[in-house]
């Protein structure tokens, strides 16, 4: 310990113009050590147990002095934000930066290389030589580049950065089918430098030297937000794994007990009602691998209402940062199987007020149709869950609560007739999830990945 004091005490003669922040920081972290350890009865043995509790708070310390330094174009959940930077190390996700050459692309993927460091690959369309610019159709240069790109995928690497101005809609749907096949979530993020659409700066900060009319060509396409086809929160992958394996157990629970099979009739057909039920097989549409709770549909901007909530202050900030979501609840109709999620106040900012409802004069809470979709029946879409939700929703502010069935593993089940059955969890379940968008085609897309065959829910497409 003695030439950590001595090395500490130097430090503390130099003048603080001399210093920069960290020095500072460690010149602290050295003086606190030494009286951690000989305030303690080991102090000839150096550090003991009683002294480590000083340490998190010098590292908390330094991370947020990180923070603070770190230029205001460069401030972003993912790389400040202690929880984001947590839920997006346990998921897998693709981020695109998109933007004009020169607008500092490739400095904001070096920021998430360091901060996710091997963790993170960086794929760049610079380092392959591949010219920004207009173009009839996508240059073969780019096979190279979606070769690593999947190659990482494969390897489910978990973080994947894509450096490109990705200006072309063409180009965006090539990245948006490899993000469906191997279940990765969606980040767009673009630089916010005070010159990113400058076209005089950027011809003299570009690589390529493009003129300011080349850049004046492409700049049209990337001054719009690009709106998903719908936002919401992604949970992360190990968060997906374990509520499709919470859910599966449901159904095996349920499938079991005589008084759902008593009542199985609504989910056979008619023509057939002696066919053995399985209710797995029985909701063989999955969505996608990424399970997620949805909050606007905005179709790409097409739909109504998209813009206004897209321009929401609280959307923009909120968008890529790491949230907790409550499920209360899990629940099964002749038509879906879901998850029941309960909004707190922050996350109820993000949900817009009018989708609670089926029929116009409805009135329900907001946020009543909050949810997560674990599986569908033959011929029906995804969105019929909350539909689903609203349903059971309704019947409880009129007074059905639901016949009381029996104390079940992870709950209460309740019955609300014609099919209709709702586990409330005994203990409610938390999942990471980062607010983001998904961007995909919207039609059945081969999925694959590291789930082993067999486990709970396992993704068959992309609905």
């Amino acid at each position: 310990m003695q030439p950590l004091r001595r090395a500490a005490r130097c430090l503390c003669k130099v003048p603080n113009r001399m210093l920069n922040s960290h020095v500072k920081i460690a010149t602290a972290f050295i003086l606190e050590a030494e009286r951690a350890c000989w305030c303690t009865p080991d102090n000839n043995r150096g550090f003991t147990r009683k002294s480590h509790t000083f340490l998190p708070k010098i590292f908390r310390k330094m991370s947020t002095q990180s923070s603070k330094e770190r230029p205001e174009n460069l401030q972003f959940p993912f790389l400040d934000d202690d929880a984001t930077i947590s839920t997006v190390k346990e998921s897998k996700t693709l981020f695109i930066i998109r933007g004009l050459p020169g607008s500092g692309k490739s400095t904001l993927a070096q920021a998430i290389q360091d901060q996710y460091k091997d963790a993170c690959k960086i794929i760049s369309a610079d380092t392959n030589k591949i010219i920004p610019a207009i173009r009839s159709s996508i240059p073969e240069d780019y096979s190279k580049l979606d070769e690593d790109l999947v190659d990482y995928c494969k390897r489910d690497i978990s973080v994947v950065v894509v450096d490109d101005t990705h200006h072309e809609r063409e180009r965006l749907d090539q990245l948006f089918d490899i993000a469906d096949k191997y279940q990765y979530k969606v980040l767009f993020v673009e630089p916010k430098t005070p010159w990113k659409m400058d076209c005089l700066q950027l011809k003299d900060k570009n690589q390529w030297k493009l003129s300011v009319e080349d850049l004046k060509k492409m700049k049209p396409s990337l001054e719009k937000d690009f709106l998903p086809v719908y936002y919401g929160w992604f949970l992360s992958k190990k968060s997906s794994e374990n509520l499709r394996k919470t859910g599966q157990a449901f159904l095996d629970e349920l499938g079991s007990l005589k008084v759902f099979k008593k009542e199985s009739k609504y989910f056979l057909p008619a023509e057939d009602p002696k066919v053995k039920l399985d209710l797995t097989s029985y909701f063989a549409k999955r969505p996608p691998g990424v399970l997620h709770c949805t909050t606007k549909f905005t179709d790409f901007g097409k739909a109504m209402g998209a813009d206004e909530y897209a321009q929401q202050e609280v959307v923009k900030a909120s968008y890529g940062k790491a949230f907790t979501l409550t499920i209360s609840a899990l629940f099964l109709t002749t038509k879906t199987a879901g998850a029941r999620v309960e909004l707190s106040e922050q996350e109820l900012l993000l949900w817009p007020g009018d989708v609670d409802k089926i029929l116009p004069t409805d009135n329900l809470p907001k946020g009543s149709r909050a949810h997560i979709t674990l599986g569908c029946a033959s011929g029906i879409d995804p969105v019929q869950t909350g539909i689903d939700l609203l349903e059971f929703v309704k019947l409880e502010k009129a007074g059905n609560k639901g016949d009381d069935i029996e104390e079940v593993g992870g709950g209460k089940l309740q019955y609300f007739g014609n099919g209709m059955w709702m586990l409330l969890l005994s203990k409610k379940i938390e999942v990471k999830a980062l607010f983001s968008g998904y961007y995909g085609k919207g039609k059945l897309v081969p999925t694959q990945g590291s789930n082993k065959r067999g486990s709970a829910f396992n993704p068959c497409t992309i609905i």
